[in-house]
């Protein structure tokens, strides 16, 4: 149980340091959004951003680069004297929902598809390490004479799978240097195999997406309608970063091989993240205003919150914060992005995609894909929160598949076993 008072006790110890953070975060903030009103002055066109980046003596990466969409903007709003946070308004107003709703069938007969992804990791307590893997699809032709898809794949790993990639822990040790070395090896094994879970159930969703690419590939220069692939996630993979080299090399390579679909296929493919804490725009800024504090908190959509109307955009800019990046091969410098307004009181999405959705010209088409699944979905794109409660494995389904498991085990003469202290919790828990 949760203890009250102590807890409020020990915040009240804390309060000056919170106060102090809030204090100190809001100047910070403060201090870039005005660099951002500036912007337009100091860079009139995409050109004397390249120009200013150029000419920086140090070799940090920009973080972002614009595209030809800030031209559009500076186009559009002129001589920015009053000092205009970059956006592209979006051209629909709405008094009420339902007139929304009304708007959001432009979406009919495009098919969008999303997938996600649960998983269950293997259990310590038990002697015998399985990890589960379920990804949800999502199909909808949002078309009524042709019906939806839902559909799940599943993964079982057994040992073999979980253990693969367990000896290159990325720092030269080998498990047989000694005793401590072997202890290491095993307290690593549990936490090799929870990265392996997570590395297949990414690679599955990818592959998902992939394979559905390559079959509805699209004509060149069709001018649709064209289906819209989501991902919930980021195309840019710098988690990996933190990971051994043979784990990152795969994420990667998952991530180029959905990339390389998208544009070989002409399927667009929109990678959406809720709340981002991407800091591309935010090193831009810094790079072009030295006086900019040094900042690890601040992130892009903060530099955006309260400035934009529901489904308005920024302009699109391309990521180019180096790191993982440098591994995408012709890709890089090839994932865009945009930030737009879904939820009226939270800060903007973050919307990545192929760059060849803008150079094509088909970029804003594609956004009123997402603005109407958000309609649909009250906030938050309706395909990806569908197939999120067709993947979802809930605390009475991982009780079923430990209860499968258990019956699979002595059908074959597993010897498995689990600790006192797991058999305990279960009782005491029930």
């Amino acid at each position: 149980m949760l203890y009250t008072s102590k807890v409020l006790a020990a915040l009240a110890e804390k309060r000056d340091h919170f106060q102090g953070f809030d204090a100190d975060f809001g100047k910070q903030v403060s201090g870039y959004r005005d660099a951002l009103r500036q912007l337009g002055q100091r860079c009139p066109n995409a050109a004397a951003i390249h120009t200013k980046l150029a000419a920086r003596t140090d070799a940090s990466p920009a973080g972002a680069l614009p595209t030809q969409e800030y031209d559009r903007w500076r186009a559009l709003v002129g001589d920015p004297a009053g000092g205009l946070i970059p956006a592209l308004t979006f051209r629909e107003q709405f008094e009420h929902h339902q007139q929304s709703r009304a708007w959001a069938e432009c979406i009919r007969g495009i098919t969008t598809l999303a997938v996600d992804g649960s998983q269950l990791p293997p259990w310590h307590d038990a002697s015998l390490p399985v990890g589960l893997i379920q990804v949800g699809l999502f199909e909808n032709p949002h078309d009524q004479a042709r019906p939806y898809v839902k559909d799940v794949l599943v993964e079982v790993l057994s040992p073999a799978d979980l253990s693969e990639g367990a000896g290159s822990n990325g720092t030269g040790t080998s498990a047989g240097q000694g005793g401590q070395a072997q202890k290491r090896a095993a307290n690593e094994s549990f936490a090799y195999s929870e990265q392996m879970v997570n590395l297949r159930r990414f690679e599955l969703e990818t592959q998902t997406l992939v394979n559905w690419m390559q079959r509805h590939q699209q004509p060149a220069k069709s001018s649709g309608p064209f289906p819209v692939v989501f991902y919930d996630g980021s195309l840019v993979v710098s988690f990996a970063l933190t990971m051994a080299p043979a784990f990152r090399e795969r994420y990667v390579s998952a991530v180029l091989s959905l990339l390389d679909a998208s544009e070989s296929c002409r399927v667009p493919l929109i990678g959406y993240i809720d709340t981002s804490y991407a800091r591309d725009v935010t090193t831009l800024l810094r790079r072009l205003f030295e006086q900019l504090p040094e900042t690890k908190h601040l992130h892009d959509a903060l530099l955006w919150q309260g400035a934009l109307e529901w489904g308005d955009r920024t302009p699109a800019f391309v990521s180019a914060r180096g790191d993982v990046l440098g591994g995408y091969g012709r890709f890089h410098e090839q994932v865009a992005f945009v930030y737009m307004q879904t939820v009226s009181h939270r800060p903007p999405a973050r919307l990545e995609f192929p760059r060849w959705l803008l150079e094509e010209g088909i970029l804003d088409a594609v956004l009123d894909v997402v603005r109407a699944e958000v309609i649909i979905g009250n906030g938050y794109p309706y395909a990806i929160e569908t197939a999120d409660a067709v993947a979802v494995i809930s605390m009475r389904d991982r009780e079923e598949f430990y209860r499968l498991f258990q019956d699979f085990a002595a059908r074959n003469d597993l010897g498995l076993s689990f600790s006192s202290k797991a058999l305990s919790k279960s009782r005491r828990r029930v």
